[in-house]
């Protein structure tokens, strides 16, 4: 898949324009069954979205060989040809929103915090706040940088970042929300005895993201 995939926003409950470009994690393509999923409840919201997938995955789906993601400035090249493509799109009027899954919307992020012309705000979904057991690694200095709108939805089970590890740290979120998804793990699982489901999880932080970019 080397095309932007998009899911139009349901006509009734149109966004005014907001674009979100939505990047993949490390090990899941563009149309993984959670990317699909979101994307459809965005649209559900009234966000139009477009996904898209890095070079390492677009060769992973052309031989079938696993790879690790590319480097940060290639992953970082590529997200902005992806804005460029939907600019040339939509125009110039749009407004354009940048995030992904994990690995995607860290990329968004730094993006974001270099000012990158033509973002108008990020959100990211189960953001990878430290490596799993890694709680010396943070991967948060760039988000005092950051002046676009931005938000973070996250899963309390996240092993990626959970309350208490960022309660701990206290580490400088800047001017970003976050918001948490009770018993969401990094790909908004619940417990097996919680009385919700992903695609609950799912609908509700397409929710939270519709409303903060409204507003």
């Amino acid at each position: 898949m080397t095309n932007l995939l998009w899911n139009p926003a349901a006509p009734a409950a149109n966004n005014a324009g907001q674009i979100l470009l939505l990047a993949h994690g490390a090990g899941a393509p563009a149309d993984s069954p959670f990317m699909a999923s979101l994307a459809a409840a965005l649209a559900a919201q009234g966000v139009d979205t477009a996904r898209f997938e890095f070079p390492y995955m677009q060769k992973r789906r052309e031989d079938g060989r696993k790879r690790p993601p590319d480097r940060a400035p290639v992953l970082l090249a590529h997200f902005r040809a992806m804005i460029e493509a939907v600019r040339a799109e939509c125009g110039p009027r749009a407004r354009i929103w940048v995030g992904g899954k994990s690995m995607g919307g860290r990329m968004a992020s730094l993006l974001a915090s270099e000012a990158e012309p033509g973002v108008d705000g990020l959100v990211c979904f189960g953001y990878p706040f430290h490596p799993p057991g890694r709680l010396d690694r943070w991967r948060v200095d760039h988000f005092p940088a950051v002046t676009c709108p931005g938000l973070i939805v996250q899963g309390t089970r996240d092993p990626f970042g959970k309350p208490d590890e960022l309660q701990a740290a206290a580490p400088d979120l800047g001017r970003l929300d976050l918001f948490w998804l009770e018993g969401g793990n990094h790909d908004f699982k619940p417990l097996a005895r919680s009385n919700r489901n992903q695609q609950t999880l799912i609908e509700t932080a397409a929710g939270v993201a519709a409303r903060f970019m409204a507003g």
